[in-house]
């Protein structure tokens, strides 16, 4: 089993940070950011659980459910690679790359 400390770290730095941002940061673009994170993430997880299946698009919850929702699709994709087959540990370097990279276009 693959070990996602790093990524379940990276996810709740973020979506601690946007829980406690103030709303005009999360409608100058945080909120945007996570969501795009967060829809990634879930893409993911969901070609990992499911190959054969075309991946649902996480839907626009509001600028005060982007934490959440990184955190529902990040701890998706850290199970998901947790139980995936050999060869995860490239997805699991870039998962938490795309994290850290959002929260610093997001200002986080």
């Amino acid at each position: 089993m693959l070990d996602t400390t790093d990524l379940t770290t990276a996810v709740e730095r973020f979506a601690d940070r946007l829980r406690v941002a103030p709303q005009s940061r999360l409608q100058r673009g945080a909120a945007a950011e996570a969501l795009e994170l967060a829809r990634e993430l879930a893409r993911r997880a969901q070609i990992i659980e499911n190959p054969d299946s075309a991946p649902l698009i996480m839907p626009d919850a509001g600028i005060f459910a982007a934490a959440d929702q990184v955190t529902v699709a990040g701890t998706d994709l850290a199970e998901a690679l947790r139980t995936a087959p050999p060869g995860a540990v490239e997805g699991l370097a870039e998962a938490v790359a795309l994290v850290r990279a959002a929260a610093e276009r997001a200002g986080m």
